[in-house]
């Protein structure tokens, strides 16, 4: 000890930084795009649409009003996933200087890749309901075109539902969602004290009664901020092991050929079963078989 420095001044240091870690609030966002105010087809979705230029702004604009919302809940540190399709859709210059933003494919733990046990809050936007779910614009998990069904350890999970346990196994409560009525009320279902942002009703697969953008962004920004302000009341979403993923295929081909690795069972002719005591390994797993191609170079 400094015997110059009074105690007192050194009290009054220890209370500042104490406080100062006390205040550290670390949220992760993760973006989708189906669930973005307007979006009802593929039209919006991939790169080759004769709007996807416009809804990649609307889409941005979405995670801005998201951030902005966990701020005015007091977050100090936010890091963003780009977790539609390639990976690549947010306009990355429209984002504060101090904001972090995973971009691409080819992640372990897909669209929750960043997400560890030091962050404080999970926030969806712009998500969809899953594949089973008779109601939800573009209604599917992790591929519309390749999968019809997705459980784990036996019950079917939506997209918001694996990231959940993903989440849980990180000890971090989800606490907001956006999207439309049907992918609100799956994630409401799961976690109770979560808060929602319903941005359209869903009229069929390609059909919704939207808000607009403007509107749709102040719901995000409302909900981000209850959510993430009511954290400490909602728990975390844990799946207890060991896991066995079951992926259901739309054509046989892929369950035959997987069927190949002693890993993998196959349970029916367009259906695996893989078994871990890790979830981060069964993450890893989903994120090999949805990206994994023959023909892929650097």
């Amino acid at each position: 000890m400094n015997p110059s420095v009074p105690l007192s001044l050194l009290f009054l240091v220890s209370l500042t930084t104490s406080g100062a870690a006390q205040q550290r609030l670390k949220v992760f966002i993760s973006v989708d795009m189906e669930g973005v105010a307007g979006v009802v087809s593929d039209q919006q979705l991939s790169p080759t649409g004769f709007e996807y230029a416009r809804f990649r702004e609307f889409m941005t604009a979405e995670a801005l009003a998201a951030i902005e919302g966990a701020r005015a809940a007091g977050a100090t540190e936010i890091l963003v996933a780009d977790a539609h399709g390639n990976m690549q859709n947010l306009l990355i210059e429209k984002f504060p200087a101090d904001i972090r933003i995973v971009r691409g494919p080819g992640r372990p733990l897909s669209m929750m890749e960043g997400l560890d046990s030091t962050f404080h809050a999970v926030v969806y936007i712009g998500y969809h309901s899953g594949t089973t779910n008779l109601d939800g614009v573009r209604a599917h998990t992790m591929s519309s075109a390749r999968y019809t069904g997705l459980k784990l350890n036996g019950t079917e999970v939506s997209e918001s539902g694996f990231n959940t346990a993903i989440a849980g196994h990180y000890g971090v409560p989800v606490v907001a969602i956006s999207g439309d009525n049907a992918a609100v009320a799956e994630l409401l279902a799961l976690v109770p004290g979560a808060a929602g942002a319903v941005v359209k009703e869903a009229i069929g697969f390609h059909a919704g009664i939207t808000r607009t953008p403007e509107a749709a962004q102040q719901l995000i920004r409302e909900a981000v901020r209850t959510g993430i302000e009511r954290r400490a009341t909602i728990r975390p979403a844990r799946v207890a092991g060991p896991y066995q993923l079951e992926v259901s295929f739309k054509h046989y081909r892929a369950a035959e050929l997987l069927a190949y690795l002693s890993i993998v069972e196959r349970t029916t002719a367009h259906s695996i079963r893989y078994r871990s005591a890790s979830l981060i390994d069964i993450a890893r797993f989903l994120a090999f078989i949805g990206s994994y191609e023959p023909e892929v170079t650097p």
